[in-house]
């Protein structure tokens, strides 16, 4: 059964307050929304995010990369406060580069996972003194098990292997159901989808949640605006292109009047 990060939505129905307080006395918006999904296809996993970022009923930006390269074999999708989670993964970026140079060798996948823990653990009063929180989804290919891996985090750093498929994000209830239904009653489990298919679903899951949650940027054809989708498979992270995403939308996903 898939699983959902939805740790940050519970501590806010138990009475925290996230966002900048400080921003808010001044009237300050911080960026914050987004939809993230990671499934696993038959090659490996798909990681995929909108590229709206949103400040209270604002839209300040288009084209964010939400699915961050850490190194070769593992990305961190982000969604929380932008700015919190760009200095996460560029710390862990650093690490993981730092230990390959000085130890001669990959850090292992275990070693990857505790590190994003630690930096969640860390950033905690900064999160309930409503700095910054980031509820990420980590995804990554164990070379030990051979097998690529999905975890979702709560704040407090405590990580969680999604067997299946995770999201996260303010769209993220919408399109939780529906790959649960995907994943149950469709034609074939997601894990055993091709490339091409994970891919089509991944852009329909997100028009899906685009178009329940105004937090949620859509395809933008005019302006070429795709999804970022990123494959992460025994032989490295690959970008799928804006060209073949925009082919693909217009095929599979577009509806014929």
């Amino acid at each position: 059964m898939g699983m959902q990060g939805d740790f940050f939505q519970l501590l806010k129905e138990q009475g925290y307050q996230f966002g900048n307080p400080v921003a808010a006395a001044a009237g300050i918006e911080v960026p914050t929304a987004t939809t993230i999904l990671a499934l696993k296809y038959r090659d490996g996993v798909l990681v995929a995010g909108d590229r709206r970022a949103t400040a209270g009923n604002m839209v300040m930006y288009d084209r964010t990369d939400k699915v961050l390269e850490i190194d070769r074999h593992s990305v961190m999708a982000i969604a929380g406060v932008p700015a919190t989670a760009y200095e996460m993964v560029r710390v862990l970026a650093h690490s993981f580069k730092y230990y390959r140079r000085t130890q001669l060798q990959e850090l292992s996948f275990e070693g990857k996972l505790r590190a994003v823990s630690k930096l969640l653990k860390e950033n905690v009063p900064a999160a309930l003194a409503g700095t910054g929180a980031v509820v990420p989804v980590f995804a990554g290919y164990d070379h030990e098990q051979g097998a690529a891996k999905i975890y979702f985090y709560d704040i407090l750093g405590a990580e969680f292997e999604a067997v299946e498929y995770a999201v996260s994000g303010s769209g993220s209830p919408t399109i939780r159901g529906i790959l649960h239904y995907l994943n149950t009653w469709g034609p074939q489990p997601l894990a055993a989808l091709p490339e091409e298919q994970a891919t089509i679903q991944a852009l329909r899951l997100l028009s899906s949640a685009a178009e329940f949650d105004s937090a949620t940027g859509g395809v933008n054809r005019e302006l070429n605006l795709y999804p970022v989708v990123k494959l992460i498979t025994a032989a490295g992270v690959r970008v799928i292109a804006d060209g073949d995403l925009k082919r693909l939308y217009e095929q599979e996903v577009v509806r014929s009047r």
